[in-house]
Order: structure tokens, then C-alpha cells, then sequence
């Protein structure tokens, strides 16, 4: 099956939310869970997912995605295996797949539990 893939992050780690996401947050949003990849960040709030992607060689060039959770048709989760290093994740939207990989310092059950509770 073809997937038209629209975004492809790695999750390597849960974070402390960072000052630029709470900046952009509306007065009636909290956050519940936020992740780091390398360069970027991602939290999940009780609306909607927030991804900053930052860009260039120095990274000071910011594209946000903002996910509404309505947008999220389903997801799919697979654990890691003895020669995967990552687990894996797709959210299948109204734009196209999001895959995201977590690494092994997020636990895959974890992060299913955060998906029921944001998108059900």
C-alpha cells in the first residue's frame, strides 16, 4: 500500500514544555505530553498537536504545524523488535500520513494511552 507520507519525525525523548510552545498556546489549552527530536520539538495539548520544525543551519528558522485532533482519522503503533531500534507510529489525517518514530526512551504503550486520550 502506497502511503502519502506528509510529515516523518523521531521522537527521541519526553521534555520539560519548552517557552516557545506555551507561548503560542490559546488560555483554555494545557499541555500534556511534549517530545524532542533533534532539532525539533513536539507537544501534544488537549486540542491539538503543535510540532516546531526548526529549519536551516542554525535552526533559528521556525515552521509550526498545528494538528487539530479532529483531523486524526485513526493511528497505528508497533513496538520495537530485536533488530528495530525505534517504535513506530502513524496518524493518518486529512492531509496524508504522519509517521513518527520513538525512540527507545519513549515507551510505545505509553504514548498509545496519550492518542486514546487526546483523539477519543
Amino acid at each position: 500500500m502506497a502511503l502519502n507520507v506528509f510529515a516523518n519525525w523521531v521522537f527521541n525523548q519526553e521534555i520539560n514544555t519548552p517557552k516557545e510552545i506555551t507561548q503560542i498556546l490559546r488560555s483554555d489549552e494545557q499541555v500534556y505530553k511534549s517530545y524532542k527530536t533533534i532539532r525539533d520539538v513536539a507537544s501534544f495539548t488537549n486540542k491539538r498537536l503543535i510540532v516546531i520544525d526548526s529549519q536551516g543551519i542554525t535552526g533559528k528558522k521556525k515552521e509550526i504545524y498545528s494538528l487539530p485532533y479532529k483531523s486524526i482519522h485513526m493511528w497505528s503503533t508497533e513496538n520495537a523488535g530485536t533488530i528495530d531500534i525505534t517504535s513506530e507510529v502513524q496518524l493518518w489525517t486529512r492531509v496524508g500520513v504522519i509517521k513518527i518514530n520513538l525512540a527507545k526512551k519513549v515507551n510505545v504503550r505509553e504514548f498509545d494511552l496519550l492518542l486514546q486520550e487526546v483523539c477519543l
